[in-house]
């Protein structure tokens, strides 16, 4: 139990730290991976109306957005 517990308060610090970087950037300028923008381009081929801004679960459950 000790070990699972160090281990899981270190998961939770570096979670910390990543989202803390992730955080501190604007999002235009983030960059995650090297093929982030080729992600986009195909996320809007495949959904160019979905507002990301807005996105309401009811409306992503309904029988035309499945």
């Amino acid at each position: 139990p000790r070990v699972e517990l160090a281990w899981a308060m270190k998961a939770h610090q570096h979670a910390q730290v990543h989202f803390n970087l992730i955080s501190s950037v604007d999002p235009k300028f983030l960059s995650l991976t090297k093929v982030d923008e080729r992600i986009y381009e195909e996320f809007r081929e495949s959904f160019p109306e979905l507002r990301v801004d807005l996105l309401d679960p009811e409306e992503l459950k309904s029988e035309p957005a499945k």
